[in-house]
């Protein structure tokens, strides 16, 4: 478990991209890997959430998890990447029917997750918020504190914030789903919902694309899942088929590199991230596939 201190302290492929069947249908095999470097191109699956992973306005990648991923990939031998984008709740079913090689959308590690997909070493932490109307006239500090005062809330459908707002106790008839973040946004702005929950990063990167509409984020918080009222601290990570195991192990090892050597902040800063998202060095996907 993470400490409350640390927590604290290419081009765009979106259509006819082949899938791993039609590939072994035209008789090329090997590993995952193995295909990436003789092809020198990975695929990867995004959701269009920023800051983790969307099309910017020329149709390129970007985000977070791409541009990690374009840095880790190279010292891999992997100079090219070719994006699909899919809705959020269908990231990993894509992973697994082989619409691409890894997703890289900035993917919370959860038990529920991890007994599907492998997933790296920990990328970065992302601490909850929600979207309000100015002054935050429900108070919502907490996933606990919506839960008793039975406060609608919107979510990403499929995301981690809807795991963690049942688990807070917050009823399934009180949860709206919705495919975007655009979208959650406009449901509070609009007065569907009272208030949407998501990372502080995406909400955020929202609101500065919608001034003026009189929302607002609150401070970050870490949601709570366990019996004892302890905090389980989100963290984002890329996501892998559980048979590629060579993928993941030499992407862990690149990643680990560039996050010791400095540059992973230099990689993240221009999408909102700083060294308060960095993971604790002993911080680790086994622990967070079992919290």
């Amino acid at each position: 478990m993470v400490s409350r201190r640390a927590f604290l302290a290419g081009s765009a492929g979106l259509a006819a991209l082949p899938t791993l069947a039609t590939l072994a249908a035209c008789g090329e095999s090997g590993t995952t890997f193995e295909r990436m470097r003789a092809s020198g191109v990975a695929r990867i699956g995004i959701a269009g959430e920023r800051p983790y992973g969307y099309l910017n306005g020329d149709g390129a990648v970007t985000g977070e998890a791409p541009t990690v991923a374009r840095a880790v990939l190279a010292d891999l031998g992997v100079g090219g990447i070719e994006a699909v984008q899919v809705p959020f709740a269908r990231l990993l079913t894509g992973l697994l029917d082989g619409q691409y090689d890894l997703v890289a959308a900035g993917t919370t590690i959860t038990p529920s997750r991890c007994a599907r997909v492998a997933f790296s070493r920990p990328d970065f932490l992302a601490p909850l918020a929600f979207l309000v109307p100015e002054g935050n006239p429900q108070g919502l500090r907490t996933l606990g504190g919506a839960s008793r005062s039975r406060t609608r809330l919107g979510v990403l459908e499929g995301s981690a914030e809807q795991d963690y707002a049942l688990a807070a106790g917050v009823s399934p008839t009180a949860i709206t789903t919705y495919d975007g973040q655009s979208t959650l946004y406009r449901a509070v702005a609009n007065g569907e919902v009272p208030a949407a929950v998501l990372t502080r990063l995406s909400l955020l990167d929202e609101q500065s694309r919608n001034p003026g509409s009189r929302l607002q984020v609150t401070p970050g918080f870490a949601p709570s899942t366990t019996p004892t009222g302890e905090p389980v601290y989100p963290v984002g990570a890329f996501a892998f088929r559980p048979a590629d195991t060579d993928l993941v192990v030499a992407f862990d090892t690149a990643l680990t590199d560039l996050q010791t050597s400095g540059r992973w902040l230099e990689t993240v800063r221009p999408f909102g991230f700083d060294d308060e998202n960095l993971p604790p060095a002993g911080l680790t996907t086994a622990q967070l596939c079992t919290s």
